[in-house]
């Protein structure tokens, strides 16, 4: 990707590159574009480099090669203190010795704000978050919850054009944080700010975000919006990374406009969408999402692959159920169905034909 980091967007990273050794490369070659009001997230496993970039976003790291441009200016030797950027970390990094209040006061009193003015905006922030009246308590009288509300606040308090966060949920529980998802997209909408969010919770990621940046190996593996990202993977990494992925192995017997003929280790013949296969007899990998499979008859769209299967495993979970099946010589092979009234179960040790539509299988990286 070329970016023009003056026209192209609020946040540019342009051929930026990071090292700690002088090295190894955590950061390569990243040229990223975000556009106001986006809320972008960075997603990807430790070590995936998504930290480390938003860190030199933040000023706190800084780039070994390339130069970051917040709203058309560099900002490489900008101090963090003056780049206007708010922060929500995962600790909450509040000061324990201050009052709520004072945890918000400390950055407008940086900024040489008035009382007055200060006190306004404070209450604005905790009602925001719906802790108005919260502003005496001191961190430790707060649940988790509620301090990562106030860490929000406080990021939010000086009315910042940009927030960055990083692994804001992670330390809350499971309804909490999806609470709190919720929570900060609706502020993201209301207040028109724009959030680089950094995350190794697909899930998380799939919820919030306008588009979804994988990172692996220091470089971004795929750019786009979730449903895009998810129906669509552009290899076996970001199928594998996001949500739940079947994966067959295979050599491509033919390709015809786009579209791939694929004879399975197994010696069984299947057609997908050929992603990063070019030539006969490449070995390749294809991935079927587990919600696309079927394994009724009357189920089966038309020109639907069907395969025999052994059911090995069902496990409920509620509003779906999970099978576990072998297939095509795997006992990998992922089936989820949902738990309607009236529903087929599956029992363990029961054969099966399943199918599912040649365009939900896509023929991903040559092996």
């Amino acid at each position: 990707m070329s970016v023009n980091p003056r026209t192209d967007g609020f946040v540019v990273f342009d051929h930026v590159q990071k090292t700690y050794n002088g090295e190894d490369l955590v950061v390569k070659d990243l040229d990223l574009s975000i556009a106001k009001g986006e809320f972008l997230t960075m997603l990807g496993p430790s070590g995936s480099g998504k930290t480390t970039c938003l860190m030199m976003l933040a000023g706190f790291e800084t780039a070994t090669k390339g130069e970051i441009f917040l709203d058309g200016q560099p900002i490489n030797s900008v101090p963090p203190h003056k780049r206007g950027i708010g922060m929500v970390f995962q600790n909450y990094a509040l000061f324990p010795h201050m009052s709520v209040g004072e945890n918000l006061s400390f950055p407008l009193e940086v900024r040489g704000m008035s009382k007055d003015a200060r006190e306004a905006k404070i209450m604005r922030a905790l009602d925001m978050v719906q802790m108005g009246k919260f502003a005496n308590r001191r961190p430790a009288q707060l649940s988790g919850g509620q301090q990562q509300r106030i860490a929000l606040a406080r990021a939010l308090v000086f009315d910042p054009a940009l927030v960055l966060m990083d692994e804001p949920l992670g330390a809350l529980d499971k309804q909490l944080r999806e609470h709190m998802q919720f929570e900060i997209k609706r502020l993201h909408d209301e207040l028109g700010i724009t959030v680089v969010y950094v995350t190794h919770d697909q899930g998380e990621a799939l919820t919030m975000s306008d588009r979804i940046a994988v990172f692996n190996d220091g470089r971004i593996q795929q750019i786009a919006p979730p449903a895009t990202l998810y129906e669509t993977p552009e290899n076996l990494f970001v199928a594998s990374f996001i949500g739940e992925n079947n994966r067959l192995e295979g050599k491509v017997e033919e390709i015809t406009d786009g579209r791939a003929l694929i004879r399975l280790t197994s010696g069984e013949v299947i057609a997908a969408t050929a992603v990063n296969v070019h030539r006969k007899g490449q070995r390749t990998v294809v991935s079927i999402r587990p919600e696309r499979i079927e394994f009724k008859p009357e189920m089966m769209s038309d020109g639907a692959h069907t395969l025999d299967a052994t059911v090995l495993e069902v496990v409920y979970m509620g509003d779906i159920l999970r099978a576990r099946l072998r297939v095509a010589g795997t006992d990998e092979f992922i089936m989820k169905y949902r738990n309607t009234i009236g529903q087929t179960r599956l029992e363990p040790g029961q054969t099966v034909r399943i199918g599912w539509h040649p365009a939900d299988a896509r023929a991903l990286d040559p092996i």
